[in-house]
C-alpha cells in the first residue's frame, strides 16, 4: 500500500511539473511573451515581446524579480563588458550593428539568461519584427525576444534619468492570471 501511495504521488509531482513547463514552453511562432517592470515605478507597465522564430529557447522558469540590465555596448554586436553585473540576467540590447543570433550568442557568452532585443526604431510602437537565424552554425540556446522600440526606449531612458543600472522585472507573466495584480500597459503603446 505504500509503494502505491509513494508511486501515486511521485506521478502526481511529475504531472505539476509538466503541466508548469509545458505552459512555459507553449509559445507557438507569433505569439507574445509577457514581462513586467516591477522597478522604476514610473515604468511599472506590462509589456510585450515576440520570441525569436527560428532560433533561441524557451523559458523554463518564472522570474518573479530578475534584473533587466542594459547591455554595453547597446548593440549587443562585440564582447560585453561588466560580465559579473549581466551573469544570470535578462539582458536588453538594440537592434542594428548585427544579426539577432549574434546579440544572443553574446549574451549568452556573458551569462545572460535572456536577451530583450529592442528595436533601433523608438517611434515603433506596434510592429514586431520576426527574428530569424543568420543562417550560422552558432545555436543559442537562451530565451531571445523583440521588444517595440518605443517600449525599450522609454525603459532606457527610465534607468538613464533616474542613475539606475538596471530595471527589475518578472518573466514570463501569465496574462491569463492578470487578477493577482494590476493590469497596467504602456500608455503610449496599443494592444
Amino acid at each position: 500500500m505504500g509503494k502505491v501511495c509513494r508511486t501515486a504521488a511521485i506521478a502526481l509531482y511529475l504531472w505539476g511539473l509538466f503541466m508548469q513547463f509545458s505552459r512555459l514552453s507553449a509559445l507557438g511562432v507569433n505569439e507574445l511573451l509577457y514581462f513586467r517592470v516591477i522597478s522604476p515605478e514610473e515604468i511599472g507597465y506590462l509589456f510585450s515581446a515576440a520570441p525569436a522564430k527560428d532560433f533561441g529557447g524557451t523559458f523554463t522558469s518564472f522570474y518573479d524579480e530578475i534584473f533587466l540590465v542594459p547591455a554595453d555596448p547597446a548593440d549587443g554586436c562585440s564582447e560585453l563588458t561588466d560580465r559579473e553585473i549581466l551573469q544570470g540576467q535578462v539582458i536588453l540590447v538594440e537592434r542594428g550593428g548585427c544579426s539577432f543570433v549574434q546579440k544572443a550568442r553574446n549574451v549568452e557568452e556573458a551569462g545572460g539568461k535572456a536577451v530583450l532585443i529592442a528595436d533601433n526604431a523608438e517611434d515603433n510602437d506596434s510592429q514586431y519584427l520576426d527574428m530569424v537565424t543568420d543562417g550560422s552554425t552558432a545555436k543559442p540556446s537562451i530565451p531571445a525576444l523583440f521588444l517595440l522600440g518605443r517600449d525599450g526606449m522609454m525603459i532606457r531612458r527610465s534607468l538613464q534619468r533616474q542613475a539606475l543600472p538596471w530595471a527589475v522585472i518578472s518573466i514570463p507573466v501569465n496574462v491569463s492570471a492578470l487578477a493577482s495584480f494590476p493590469f497596467k500597459q504602456p500608455p503610449w503603446t496599443l494592444w
